[in-house]
């Protein structure tokens, strides 16, 4: 049976609940234990698939098809722990089970009421894999007070309740504002944080308290005492330079011994740190920089693309070198010449995205990278887009597109060299897709196996000719020109086990340009750099040496 630990915000959002569960999951297992981390997220979409990136940020992808909130791409990156759909839940996907269930009959016509049907949902969803792992750390989306999450705080009080006593502690995060004015740490927002969460059943055992200033042991003592914790449960977090501090950071503020004693583990075993000091190493300790844009379109938030700035990170770690990141908005050179907003970059990363908005800067970036033998790495749009622009550019087919785009304009444009994907091979069965079919959960989304050319670029990367990787996606290369592609240079070194879908392409005549229809982002880990990453960043520092 596990041990549960509910982590819950108040005050603001924002605070980085999500970051302090993935390094109190580090911490657990550098102390022996396996852990599983969930987010059960308040609002009513059924999931952000279809939740615009300026809007909630990037959307990560399990193995297993889930579309999930990106704290789970915190989670993974921490602990190298394989998320899944069970990791992930909303409100929309827990009221869209009960109505279901109420459809089918199987409440026996009873009133369908918040407390007991859906809280006792939320309940089942958090029974699932109670009995694989030590720990499991679960989440709360939002902030205490908030309308849309009081099931989700009456159900993990009920669960807690359920339980039998010391397998369930709450950890509470807060923050503690500075006010210059007087030089002093206010924890009045704390006090009426906890007294929230207190109103509705819930006691913290542990409280993370965010702050910019150290804690006086008078402030600490304070918090304690009103907030009924004990003091050395008081927790600071404070800002860090890189994420990949805080293990670290929050074991030398005592977090994972607080968990450990809220639990009465004693004595706890001794933690193996050695992992986290080298990365720590890594971040701290580099031997030169690189500078590489992305190019794309939500760039004015930066979490819409969060795994892929973690992975070039990861990729300069492993080559000891600081990968400084730059955003380009590829509506900026759409009508204009790629050539003075991406000059002086050591190589250039096109990430995935939708529509049409942006797709003419992202071609031009994928010809500037060719023209220039610039290190180009293209991802899912990314690869498609440097697929057109070979067909207009090499092949002269200058209405060379995406069908994509048609459908979004509702005319014919396009001489198609990507089209929607209509049927592909899951498992041991045929998955088809129509245009018109609803936006959320319909794309090729999952982990799914690849066959590399021998003798690629990509097959050495690998080490091996048969990878499986991550997609989301509804448009695919078409293969109806690949003869000619190849004949001039482009590669399809990467193809679907059955030879219909390409997932790879590369320039067999440049340095490095790669584009893959899958997302290599979201399998990379501190200390296991995903290696199309790590090659990557080598091609920019390859680069960065010849200037």
């Amino acid at each position: 049976m596990a041990r549960y630990i509910f982590i819950t915000g108040g005050v603001v959002s924002s605070l980085g609940k999500g970051l302090a569960s993935a390094a109190l999951g580090a911490l657990l297992q550098a102390r022996g234990y396996s852990v599983r981390l969930r987010k059960l997220d308040p609002y009513l979409n059924v999931d952000p698939g279809t939740m615009s990136p300026f809007e909630h940020g990037e959307v990560f992808v399990t193995d297993d098809g889930a579309e999930t909130d990106l704290d789970l791409g915190h989670y993974e990156r921490f602990t190298g722990v394989a998320a899944r759909n069970t990791d992930s839940v909303s409100s929309g996907r827990i009221y869209s089970t009960v109505l279901e269930k109420e459809r089918r009959g199987d409440y026996l016509g009873k009133t369908i009421q918040v407390v007991p049907h859906v809280t006792n949902q939320i309940k089942e969803f958090l029974n699932i894999g109670d009995d694989e792992v030590d720990f499991m750390l679960c989440e709360i989306g939002g902030t205490v007070g908030d309308i849309e999450g009081l099931p989700f705080f009456e159900a993990i009080r009920q669960y807690a309740h359920d339980r039998p006593r010391g397998q369930c502690i709450f950890m509470h995060l807060t923050l503690l504002p500075y006010l210059a004015a007087s030089g002093e740490l206010k924890t009045k927002p704390t006090q009426h944080s906890v007294k929230e969460l207190q109103s509705i059943g819930i006691a913290p055992d542990v409280l993370v308290c965010r702050s910019e200033h150290p804690i006086p042991d008078k402030e600490r003592e304070k918090i304690a005492l009103f907030c009924n914790v004990r003091k050395e449960h008081v927790v600071a977090a404070y800002d860090l330079k890189s994420i990949y501090e805080a293990p670290l950071a929050y074991h030398e503020q005592g977090l994972d011994q607080a968990v450990l004693d809220a639990f009465q583990i004693a004595p706890a075993p001794k933690p193996d740190l050695s992992r986290w000091l080298d990365v720590y190493d890594r971040v701290h300790n580099p031997e030169g920089e690189v500078k590489i844009a992305i190019v794309g379109k939500y760039v004015q938030l930066e979490d819409a693309y969060k795994s892929f700035k973690e992975a070039l990170t990861h990729g300069g770690m492993s080559n000891r070198v600081k990968v400084k990141v730059e955003w380009v908005d590829a509506e900026i050179f759409d009508s204009e010449d790629a050539a003075p907003h991406l000059e002086g970059y050591h190589a250039i990363l096109v990430p995935g995205g939708f529509g049409e908005r942006g797709t003419e800067g992202k071609i031009k970036a994928a010809q500037f990278a060719r023209e220039h033998k610039i290190p180009y790495f293209g991802i899912c749009l990314g690869m498609q887009m440097a697929v057109i622009e070979a067909a207009r550019n090499v092949l002269g087919i200058k209405t060379a597109g995406s069908e994509e785009f048609d459908h979004e304009s509702g005319e014919k444009r396009f001489e198609p060299v990507v089209y929607h994907l209509k049927e592909w091979i899951q498992g041991n069965h045929m998955v088809a897709r129509k245009t018109d079919d609803d936006k959320g959960g319909t794309m090729r989304l999952g982990s799914y196996s690849a066959t590399l050319a021998e003798g690629s670029k990509v097959a050495a990367i690998y080490g091996t000719t048969s990878i499986e990787e991550r997609h989301r996606h509804r448009y695919e290369v078409d293969t109806k020109y690949r003869a000619q592609l190849e004949e001039k240079g482009l590669l399809f070194c990467g193809m679907s086990p059955d030879g219909k879908l390409p997932e790879i392409v590369e320039w067999t005549d440049h340095p490095w340009f790669i584009g893959v229809q899958f997302h290599p982002e979201l399998k990379s880990k501190p200390f296991a750099p995903h290696p199309l990453f790590a090659d990557f960043v080598r091609a920019a520092v390859e680069v960065s040496r010849l200037v």
